[in-house]
């Protein structure tokens, strides 16, 4: 059984990569999470965009751990905000990891805008960082448009005020089966996958 590192420490976006890959029928592969090993120097993010961010996770995971590792780095993109939260959207508000705050500070920062103009986009870089060095770093992206007040309690983060395109329902709304169909996180691991496969994680 072959193990493979995912770089994260937050359970609902762990849980939702395990689901993934375990309904992709990928077999000898065991999924575990940065609990599940022994604790390492984490550098800070402060790469300028998604990519550079998930593969500096990946490779100082790999470099600490000698496991394959998969990391990702992703957030929400404001037609209005000129892109922003972007990189910067787990510590919008000043506080890392404190998504009431930072749900709000955008719906504060968004209040004058037309409904017309409230596009927004989910965006997650992927990347694979394998043991001999090799690096895979895909990219996945769910348009939608926001909400002015948050809907719904099954998600995380942003997903209460994010309509996806094609929907009605809020992200949050959405029922764990679809979200991880058609998500960010969801699109992005699936052009990973063929990867995986093709290194032998069968």
């Amino acid at each position: 059984m072959t193990q493979l590192l995912v770089a994260s420490r937050n359970v609902k976006k762990l849980q939702e990569m395990r689901r993934i890959i375990d309904r992709a029928g990928i077999e000898g592969v065991t999924v575990v999470g940065l609990e599940e090993v022994p604790p390492f120097e984490e550098a800070p993010e402060t790469g300028a965009t998604f990519e550079d961010n998930a593969v500096a996770k990946a490779r100082d995971a790999v470099a600490a751990t000698g496991i394959p590792t998969v990391a990702d780095d992703s957030g929400l993109a404001v037609d209005a905000l000129n892109g922003m939260p972007g990189v910067l959207s787990a510590r919008w508000a000043g506080i890392a990891k404190d998504d009431r705050r930072n749900l709000e500070l955008v719906l504060e920062q968004v209040a004058d805008v037309p409904d017309e103009r409230l596009g927004a986009q989910f965006v997650c870089a992927t990347a694979l960082v394998l043991t001999d060095g090799t690096e895979i770093v895909v990219r996945g992206v769910w348009p939608g448009t926001l909400v002015r007040k948050p809907r719904g309690t099954n998600g995380f983060g942003y997903d209460p005020i994010f309509v996806p395109e094609g929907e009605t329902r809020t992200s949050a709304e959405l029922l764990t089966e679809e979200k991880d169909a058609i998500s960010h996180r969801g699109r992005a691991l699936s052009l990973l996958l063929p990867h995986l496969r093709s290194l032998g994680y069968r």
